[in-house]
């Protein structure tokens, strides 16, 4: 699909937190819509970022698909996608792993259920790469057993074909490995066809290879001004961060 012709297409995101996603798929071409977040500060960003889009400050299990669609100037079931990242804290590996026990685990369901109100063409849902190995996986059955059957609306009966694949950012170009775990599904009938890699380690190039090499973050702030000498706060945090990536690998 090119980007004129996404153009055309809609989008509604939940837990949009400030707004990562929702400028990936208006740089791809898409109309979002309607942005949806709890937290009021990440709500005054999209405000800023996103002048053409309705931001609704509010609790995602206190509303339903009717709502959102009318706000989001579409008819359930002619959205063509709802994207989003319900929290995903119970997922990590650095977490307890509550998972599906937790209330912000439980998040996850609503995202579910909206997509059966609103009754999207597509739906995206991305997380952390922990989610996918959970309780052996337990947390990506929830979400095949949601979709595994018909679904009956009042905008027809459909059935969506789910799957999932992690992708990491610095394969795309970004300045940090970041693995994501990308939950897709559709009610057309087709089969996902993921990105290939941009980029790769330099090192594995080989010559007239068609990947550029791994984008740095020396690279990605070469331009910024000289930074303040860090406070408390960010040496103690700093030190939080290497504790993890020792005990965790991230």
């Amino acid at each position: 699909v090119t980007i004129s012709k996404m153009k055309n297409l809609t989008a509604i995101s939940l837990f949009s937190g400030a707004g990562g996603l929702d400028i990936g798929f208006k740089r791809a071409g898409m109309q979002v819509r309607l942005a949806v977040e709890i937290d009021a500060s990440c709500c005054d960003t999209l405000r800023k970022n996103m002048p053409d889009t309705v931001v609704l400050n509010a609790d995602v299990t206190s509303l339903s698909g009717q709502e959102l669609c009318y706000l989001a100037g579409v008819k359930v079931g002619e959205v063509d996608c709802v994207f989003g990242g319900p929290p995903c804290q119970s997922f990590s590996l650095a977490g307890n792993r509550k998972g599906l026990l937790d209330d912000r685990g439980k998040l996850i369901g609503h995202f579910l259920r909206l997509i059966k109100e609103i009754a999207p063409r597509t739906f995206v849902m991305e997380n952390v790469k922990g989610m996918a190995n959970w309780d052996n996986g337990a947390v990506l059955e929830v979400i095949s057993e949601e979709f595994s059957n018909t679904i009956e609306h009042r905008a027809g009966n459909f059935r969506y074909d789910v799957e999932h694949r992690v992708l990491n950012a610095v394969d795309f170009g970004a300045p940090q490995r970041r693995e994501r775990i990308f939950v897709v599904g559709n009610r057309l009938g087709k089969k996902m066809l993921y990105p290939q890699p941009t980029h790769g380690n330099i090192q594995n190039l080989n010559f007239g290879a068609s990947l550029k090499p791994f984008s740095t973050v020396g690279v990605a702030i070469s331009d910024l001004p000289a930074p303040d000498a860090p406070s408390a706060t960010a040496l103690r945090v700093s030190g939080t961060i290497k504790a993890r990536r020792e005990n965790h690998g991230y």
